[in-house]
């Protein structure tokens, strides 16, 4: 039997909403769920018996990207006033009420070049948005951490 040589976990590019997101440089939070335990405790009895699994529970995904002028740049940004509606009118009750603007997207995975798997998340939203911390003399890039909000992600894997 021959043996596979395991995935790195470097090669990969982020999709939303079927753009590509070259500038992306980590992403984390790539549980596929957690749930809590449903435990019943038999009265007169030291016995606890497990006996369903609770609400399903996603962590949020959190994506650190470059920020370079690209049009990579411009899209985030759209996605974030999207959600948080900025562009409502100011002293009105339209502004900054959030909205419901959903994303559906992928992490896809390649080896070589060659894409070997994807996670797919559904109906994400902007939880938050920042920039790493600007300093004189620093040798750093800038960078855009978005942490997103979404409905489940599922993993597909590829024929080999």
């Amino acid at each position: 039997m021959a043996l596979n040589n395991p995935y790195r976990a470097n090669e990969f590019i982020v999709e939303i909403e079927g753009a590509e997101s070259p500038t992306v440089s980590m992403v984390s939070g790539l549980s596929l769920g957690e749930t809590d335990t449903v435990e019943v405790i038999e009265g007169g009895t030291n016995v606890v018996h497990k006996v369903s699994s609770g609400v399903v529970k996603f962590q949020s995904l959190t994506i650190e990207r470059y920020v370079d002028g690209s049009p990579d740049d411009e899209y985030f940004q759209n996605f974030f006033t999207a959600m948080f509606n900025f562009l409502g009118q100011p002293g009105t009750a339209t502004r900054g009420i959030g909205s419901n603007s959903r994303r559906t997207g992928s992490i896809v995975k390649k080896q070589f070049g060659q894409e070997v798997m994807r996670i797919n998340f559904y109906d994400a939203w902007v939880k938050s948005a920042s920039f790493s911390n600007l300093t004189a003399g620093a040798n750093e890039v800038l960078k855009q951490t978005v942490v997103l909000e979404h409905d489940g992600l599922e993993w597909v894997r590829l024929p080999a």
